[in-house]
């Protein structure tokens, strides 16, 4: 005799071997042990049923259930079987080492190295020691150098009045701020150098961050997130590309300098979303990292839109760092005010790091000063940016990389010595030997594993506006001297 229990008279099913109430209601005579109202149905109501099930219908129900139900349920009695008749076992117990054993096992470790096997002349290990600063003359080893290594390309980084600025505002602020911007590390002096920005390039609004790398490394992700398709040209920098990193996004790299391969790229995409346009056309936001072109290119030093005769409002963000130019530390972006204040909640190097100190912004202040007052120091770096591009033509077993009005040039090897650690030691050959010879110059370094398009070898070659005509001539005589006499 078996007895179920219900809620209700509507919701009354029993389920046997998985069939339906009506199912049970063939195979079950079903005794009621107190009669139902009509009224009482759909109700609540507490009754106890009793049935009586006969062998014969067993087995027409178990006829009836589905395959897959029988054979499951036999695994499972099966197994239940196995558990409960199968021998348990003990674990084996470990026998103690004997005194023997252990000292031969001790004998026989040989612990892996702290760090990997690094060469002697890794670079690391063969440094320049540089005494003071990195301003024209430079001491490398004791050793006396025209500086053709250091990004300065103003000259401002030895400037008495930069450094005038400097001092005046450790003595009124201290050294630090000791917080990010969006707590208690915002100055005066923050503000008016994000206005003084804002307005020499000509844009509604600035933000300045304490670090130049994290500046386009914080401005990316702070736009770009998951989901999004970045167009990015292959030669972008490092700082760049941590910064598509952290954005998580779809990134399509394009040929250098190449709209016909990005154009092909943007025609792809729009296969595939038909809202992409070049710009305006395919809907794509542009973002300019100008830490090479800022104070370099243009009339009055703005950049790539002034030398090119963009309109600034085509641009939707412009970031650079303030080291190469500025004779400063750290780095700004400048656009509309809504991408700007967007900044300021979302960059990471904005809201998580301390602010810039504020000396390095009144430093970086005075600087926008001489830049305004003196538009002739643009001219005059670019007129020996084209006189050293051009000497430095022809030289044997060198390539120059780099347009004629960029103050940083790359010398590489016009063929290969068939691996980049020979190409490596060669290039350093080259520069040892301008070194003997009072030219400071240095090797092009780049975290190889980690760089998405990794460039050849070669030698940076930095030209200021301190360098004397004589002095670019020296060096570029000097550099053919040495090719020729380490290349050939």
């Amino acid at each position: 005799m078996i007895q179920f229990m219900a809620c209700s008279y509507q919701d009354f099913g029993v389920r046997f071997l998985n069939e339906p109430v009506r199912s049970f209601q063939k195979v079950c005579t079903v005794k009621r042990r107190r009669r139902i109202d009509r009224s009482m149905i759909g109700e609540p109501t507490n009754f106890v049923h009793t049935a009586h099930v006969g062998s014969g219908d067993l087995f027409s129900g178990m006829n009836s259930a589905p395959a897959y139900h029988l054979i499951l349920e036999g695994i499972l009695i099966l197994w239940i079987i196995r558990l409960l008749f199968s021998k348990t076992y003990k674990l084996q117990e470990r026998s103690d080492l004997t005194l023997k054993e252990k000292e031969e096992l001790i004998e026989e470790w040989q612990p892996e190295p702290l760090v990997p096997p690094v060469p002697k002349d890794h670079p690391a290990l063969n440094y320049n020691i540089v005494s003071g600063p990195p301003t024209h003359i430079i001491t490398v080893n004791g050793k006396e150098c025209i500086n053709f290594a250091s990004f300065n390309f103003l000259g401002l980084l030895n400037n008495e009045k930069v450094k005038s600025a400097a001092q005046a505002s450790l003595k009124k602020y201290g050294v630090g701020t000791c917080g990010p911007r969006g707590f208690y590390g915002t100055f005066d002096v923050h503000l008016e150098l994000e206005e003084r920005l804002a307005k020499f390039m000509r844009t509604e609004e600035a933000i300045i961050y304490s670090y130049g790398f994290a500046t386009i490394a914080s401005a990316i992700p702070a736009y770009s997130k998951r989901g999004d398709i970045v167009f990015v040209d292959e030669a972008a920098c490092f700082a760049i590309q941590k910064g598509l990193q952290a954005s998580r996004s779809n990134i399509k790299l394009f040929k250098h300098n190449d709209m016909a391969d990005l154009e092909r790229l943007l025609k792809e995409q729009e296969t595939e979303d038909q809202k992409i346009k070049l710009k305006y056309k395919y809907k794509v936001r542009i973002f300019l990292e100008e830490s090479l072109s800022f104070g370099v290119l243009g009339e009055h030093g703005r950049g790539i839109t002034e030398h090119f005769g963009i309109n600034i409002d085509d641009i939707d963000l412009i970031s650079a760092n303030m080291e190469n130019s500025l004779a400063s530390i750290g780095g700004f972006c400048c656009g509309r005010s809504f991408i700007i204040d967007h900044q300021r909640l979302s960059g990471q190097g904005y809201c998580f790091s301390a602010s810039l100190p504020p000396l390095l912004a009144a430093a970086a202040i005075e600087a926008l000063n001489i830049m305004e007052d003196n538009p002739d120091i643009f001219q005059t770096l670019r007129a020996k940016c084209e006189r050293i591009h051009k000497a430095l033509q022809g030289i044997s077993g060198l390539k120059v990389v780099g347009e004629s009005f960029s103050p940083a040039l790359h010398l590489q090897l016009e063929e290969s010595c068939g691996s980049r650690e020979n190409d490596v030691k060669l290039l350093k050959r080259v520069v040892d030997y301008c070194m003997n010879s009072g030219i400071a110059l240095t090797q092009a370094r780049y975290l190889e594993k980690e760089e998405k398009c990794l460039p050849p070898p070669s030698i940076r070659v930095v030209i200021t506006v301190e360098q004397t005509e004589q002095e670019l001539d020296k060096a570029a005589s000097l550099l053919k001297e040495a090719a020729q006499s380490v290349l050939n």
